[in-house]
């Protein structure tokens, strides 16, 4: 039964169920006839899900597997892994989404049928989406999909007609051999390759319950949960660019009709280009996985062109001919085995060779080699690319024929690794020689945040462009202390040809003189006094209580509370309660990407959870954070007044033991499983008692908060102050 050929392990069938592992483990001694394993190993066994679906029923400890879980189960469980069934299920998205007539004749029939008809059905929509080797199945043996007569096929044919189209923009000369030691661009292959009968077939199950749940979200919004729910399932497997820097570097980029990715990864940096009639987007990247799966998404995202391919773009590049308006790209950094000894002598050195330990400004030169006279490139780079001796002599040259335009420091924690503050390079292809080049230097440091939820955004956002704009008209920009201003070429050509934006730009004027301090001083005299007040009695002893206890999953089950989770997007412009928020106790700072999901927005009286970090924290929501967002990596419970109090919920659900006994460790993580998460069975008068005093802890842990803040602005505001010569030392 084809059902069974998608497996869920003991974990997953708690998920299900809203119980703890313990609770499975438990069933399976108990009940003779709880479903066998069919796989895993002997610590680790794993079940069919259609058994264990029917066994919860059968007991009823499940009245139906929500259509989401049970989609993400059978993803997840595939038995030729996740990648292959999220790429299975991304082309009978895309068949939905174009031809949506013909998938309900397809799926009308026997799973055996569906496998067999599928594979010409998807080549009717691949091939048009993709490029003639989509459906060229026999003659790709790179792509994620391999048949038994792939496996032992050339790599050599079919990339180039593929990734080459009609409509790839050309530049002149473009049509003449490359040079000798140009890796040819038949080693890439096409991204997405249709398909057998066979390999379909396990995933019969999987594409049904895909297209079902197409019909209650859509074709494309489907695809981007299950891209998302693989994404946050495997964080150690992918180097994600997070959706606003996407959006920044887009921005930056301004409007193209071509656009290429050649380190594309996920895809976030194309998702995030705005949709133009007839664009074409051009992706590719080494790992097949990624490639096939960036394309898919694409294609459910935008209407035009678009061209993925697999193969290591500076040794392979897919689209030598290819003169794009646009290119953004995340390379991966540094890199040694880049391929600095068989490209000594590749034509995209126009700036010099790249030394062994540069291969960021490999990727620089790159960009540049296929972008259209006045094209623009965007690349994120790691801030000792700026500054490195290494490369001076290839930043020296950039800046002499005014190809490198902007050099803009991030702050601290917007992308990985997020220790250290990376930079954006604004790029542009010259047209002609500028009489008096001149470099944008930005440094947005100042706009990090406290905690994990990275920066400031939309002050990022705004201070950046703010500074790019004017000066890509205008070729300068007036100083802007401490944040940007346009530097003349001609006095960054030393000996070191150090860029980094914060050894030009001069120091902000200081913001903090002796009267704001002392303002400063004064508030935190009055909080230190309101701490004093707030401070807890001196505790009661009493005997440890044995009260009946429940789970939040039990009162989900029985209607006492609402579960839900934060989402991956949503079209609601709203601020956004962030995990950084909730256990920093500050207010809604993030932002979630534009979607069609629609947003969990906060309402008074929710508790809200994080579950990554393993500490142990509950918000309950207020006036001032109602309306807000619900971020990733939260929970949110809604109880109901009526049976549950809101203080009393949350101040139980930060118990250490509590959360000890309902986390799951990691090598580098824990993860709280809210549904495991206890509260005693107490009378409504009883939990308001205890809400009042769980209440009045948090109010006293506010103030210590705001107090540590403040102490902490004094610190460096005096620190500043005397350094700067703004305030005296006695």
């Amino acid at each position: 039964m084809q059902d069974n050929a998608t497996e869920v392990t003991a974990a997953g069938i708690a998920r299900l169920a809203g119980v703890g592992r313990a609770a499975v483990s438990n069933w399976r001694r108990r009940h003779a006839d709880f479903p066998k394993p069919v796989g895993g190993t002997e610590t680790s066994p794993s079940f069919a899900l259609a058994e264990v679906e029917s066994w919860l029923r059968r007991q009823g400890k499940l009245a139906e597997v929500p259509l989401r879980e049970r989609v993400w189960q059978q993803l997840a469980g595939h038995p030729e892994g996740p990648v292959t069934a999220l790429t299975h299920a991304g082309c009978v998205l895309l068949l939905i989404h174009d031809r949506p007539t013909d998938w309900l004749e397809l799926s009308a029939g026997s799973d055996e049928r569906l496998a067999a008809m599928l594979p010409a059905a998807l080549e009717s929509v691949l091939t048009p989406r993709f490029g003639a080797g989509a459906g060229m199945r026999a003659r790709s043996g790179r792509g994620v999909h391999r048949g038994p007569a792939a496996r032992g096929a050339s790599a050599v044919n079919g990339a180039h007609a593929v990734n080459t189209p009609s409509a790839v923009h050309r530049a002149p000369g473009a049509d003449k051999p490359a040079a000798v030691n140009t890796p040819p661009a038949a080693h890439a292959t096409s991204a997405v390759h249709t398909p057998t009968g066979p390999e379909l077939l396990p995933s019969a199950p999987l594409l049904r319950g895909t297209a079902e749940l197409a019909a209650e979200l859509g074709a494309r919004r489907t695809f981007e949960f299950l891209l998302g729910r693989h994404l946050d399932a495997n964080p150690r497997q992918y180097t994600l660019t997070p959706a606003e820097l996407a959006g920044l570097m887009a921005d930056l980029a301004g409007p193209a009709r071509t656009v290429l990715d050649p380190a594309c990864g996920t895809g976030a940096l194309l998702s995030a280009v705005t949709s133009r009639q007839g664009q074409e987007l051009y992706a590719q990247d080494s790992a097949p996985d990624l490639a096939a799966l960036t394309a898919l998404r694409l294609a459910l995202h935008a209407p035009g062109t678009v061209r993925g391919a697999t193969g290591d773009t500076l040794r392979a590049d897919a689209y030598p001919q290819l003169r794009a308006e646009a290119v953004l790209c995340h390379p991966p950094f540094n890199e040694r085995n880049w391929g600095h000894d068989e490209l000594a002598y590749d034509p995209r050195w126009e700036y010099g060779f790249p030394a062994r330990n540069e291969s960021e400004l490999a990727w620089v030169q790159h960009a540049l080699a296929r972008l259209e006279d006045g094209g623009t490139a965007v690349l994120l780079m790691p801030p000792a690319a700026a500054s490195r001796r290494s490369g001076r002599r290839i930043r020296a040259d950039l800046l002499r024929r005014g190809a490198l335009r902007a050099v803009i420091a991030l702050p601290v924690g917007a992308a990985p690794p997020y220790n250290i503050p990376l930079h954006l390079w604004v790029l542009r292809r010259p047209e002609k020689a500028d009489t008096q080049p001149g470099l944008l230097l930005v440094d947005a440091g100042q706009f990090a945040t406290e905690g994990r939820g990275g920066p400031d955004w939309r002050a990022v956002r705004d201070a950046v462009l703010d500074a790019w704009r004017p000066f890509d008209r205008a070729g300068r920009l007036d100083e802007q202390p401490g944040l940007a201003r346009s530097v003349p070429v001609i006095d960054l050509l030393d000996d070191d040809v150090d860029l980094a934006p914060a050894r030009h730009l001069p120091p902000a004027t200081a913001a903090d003189g002796a009267e704001q301090l002392t303002a400063v001083r004064e508030r935190l005299g009055d909080t230190l006094r309101l701490v004093g007040g707030l401070t807890p009695p001196p505790a009661d002893a009493a005997q440890p209580a044995r009260w009946p206890l429940t789970t939040v999953g039990e009162l989900a089950r029985g209607g006492a509370l609402v579960l839900r989770t934060g989402g991956n997007g949503g079209h609601a412009r709203v601020p956004v309660l962030t995990d950084s928020d909730v256990l920093a106790g500050t207010e809604p700072s993030g932002t979630l990407p534009e979607s069609d999901e629609e947003a969990v927005l906060t309402e008074p009286g929710d508790v809200v959870v994080p579950v990554l970090g393993g500490g142990a924290v509950s918000r309950v929501i207020g006036g001032a954070t109602a309306g807000a967002a619900l971020g990733r990596n939260l929970v949110l419970l809604r109880p109901d007044p009526a049976a549950l109090d809101a203080w009393f919920l949350a101040g139980f659900l930060r118990g250490t033991a509590n959360n000890r006994q309902a986390s799951s460790y990691a090598s580098t993580a824990t993860r709280l499983d809210v549904r495991r998460l206890q509260l005693p069975r107490l009378p409504l008068d009883e939990q308001r008692r205890y809400g009042a005093r769980f209440r009045a802890l948090d109010e006293f842990e506010r103030a210590l908060r705001h107090a540590g803040r403040l102490g902490e602005h004094l610190v460096r505001g005096m620190y500043d102050g005397l350094t700067d010569g703004t305030v005296a030392p006695d």
